[in-house]
């Protein structure tokens, strides 16, 4: 009995509106914008954290960078490493036999090279001197040969680890181990291969470099004894505050740095990178947020006027309903049915729209596919809600039509 009361008041809700399509439609598409944008947000944001987090893992676990130069902060969001010349492979050791909360280290300098193999050549390609620790610290795995071992970096052997990118455009199809290839003006035996990588969270692409040996590269490559990073693991994620701690007070005593002296080095904790990040997208979330609600207000404003329309055009109705027996109770009944109704429509309207939309955008630029259940679960409740706030004020107008003055009228 129920379900076929709740299936008139549809049919009688859809007659209803049907006068009214223009008002009608606006009403729903601000529904249909504030559900859209609500779950699209919802989703984009769960995306971009997991897109985050992933990066992080990929950088390494429990990781702490320590940079030639001085950080300085300009003004929100924007940083800038001073050049310096003062990282040594010895800072790297010290650090190593002196820091207790430290597991791993692997000292590492690069420069961009022109890389040539037969009539192939590539202008400008990132080459890293590193050590042997370099691919267990920073999640490096090889697919193909072998990484630099401590032998290769104490022997200042020629040899080299290439990224995907960097096999793909001069090799093709053909296999590189044991080839050479011209890194500027050093011919160098290819050992490795590189898994692929991606961008890093900075957004540079990390198969397009070339791994040798850090001894080699010093020598070889840049002639100079200064390195660019120390990459160091704590012992465990709880241990990296004091890692940090540990490490600053030792390279202010490898660099002879006076107490009101200012550091020529910066340690970076890439969870606070991780923060910033969070912190961006969280602020695009609250503005995607912000416009669902004014979309949602905008909707249920609309809802309210066509429901009041709807009640003056149809005080003959319910006075007659009034008249042989209708319960207020039903008349309210009916009216929240129908400003829920159009709520509904333009909701479901907007979860598909917005499901679809995700899907495509996370398809285009390769994020991890998220469709966040809060997301959705926030945009149901505000549609409902939405609906029968809108309905509560004409449903009492409605009510409050008595049947003597509608026959007085008429």
């Amino acid at each position: 009995m129920k379900l076929s009361r709740i299936l008139l008041n549809l049919r009688i809700a859809v007659r209803s509106l049907e006068a009214f399509k223009v008002r009608t439609a606006l009403a729903v598409l601000g529904v249909f914008l504030g559900t859209f944008s609500l779950i699209l947000v919802s989703n984009l944001s769960g995306s971009l954290k997991m897109k985050t987090e992933l990066e992080l893992e990929s950088l390494g676990n429990d990781l702490l960078i320590v940079r030639s130069g001085l950080m300085r902060r300009f003004g929100p969001g924007t940083s800038l490493i001073s050049d310096a010349a003062t990282l040594r492979a010895a800072d790297a050791t010290a650090v190593a036999e002196g820091a207790s909360s430290v597991l791993n280290v692997s000292p590492a300098a690069n420069k961009t090279f022109p890389i040539r193999f037969g009539s192939r050549t590539l202008s400008s390609v990132l080459v890293t001197g590193v050590t042997s620790s370099f691919s267990e610290i920073r999640n490096f795995r090889v697919k193909e040969g072998a990484f630099v071992t401590e032998d290769d970096h104490i022997s200042n052997r020629k040899v080299a680890v290439l990224g995907r990118r960097v096999v793909d455009k001069l090799f093709g199809d053909s296999d590189p181990i044991g080839q050479y290839v011209m890194i500027w003006r050093v011919p160098c035996r290819i050992i490795g291969v590189m898994e692929e990588k991606g961008v890093d969270i900075s957004g540079a692409d990390q198969d397009n470099q070339i791994f040798v040996p850090l001894n080699m590269f010093l020598r070889s490559l840049v002639n100079r004894e200064s390195i660019n990073s120390i990459y160091v693991q704590a012992v465990s994620t709880a241990q990296l505050p004091l890692a940090k701690s540990q490490i600053e007070d030792i390279m202010r005593r490898q660099h002879k740095i006076g107490r009101d002296k200012k550091d020529d080095f910066t340690v970076i904790d890439l969870k606070d990178v991780v923060k910033l990040k969070s912190e961006a997208t969280g602020m695009v979330t609250v503005l995607g947020r912000m416009a669902a609600l004014v979309s949602f207000t905008i909707g249920g404003i609309g809802i309210l006027s066509i429901m009041i329309l709807i009640v003056n055009e149809r005080r003959i109705e319910i006075g007659i309903r009034r008249a042989v027996g209708s319960r207020r109770r039903d008349i309210m009944t009916q009216f929240i049915v129908e400003s829920s109704f159009i709520s509904f429509v333009g909701g479901t309207a907007g979860v598909v729209a917005s499901v679809a939309v995700s899907l495509a955008v996370f398809k285009v630029s390769g994020l991890p596919v998220v469709i966040s259940p809060v997301g959705h679960m926030l945009a149901f409740v505000a549609t409902i809600g939405v609906g029968i706030l809108a309905g509560i004020y004409p449903s009492r107008k409605a009510v409050q039509i008595q049947p003597v003055d509608i026959i007085r009228s008429v």
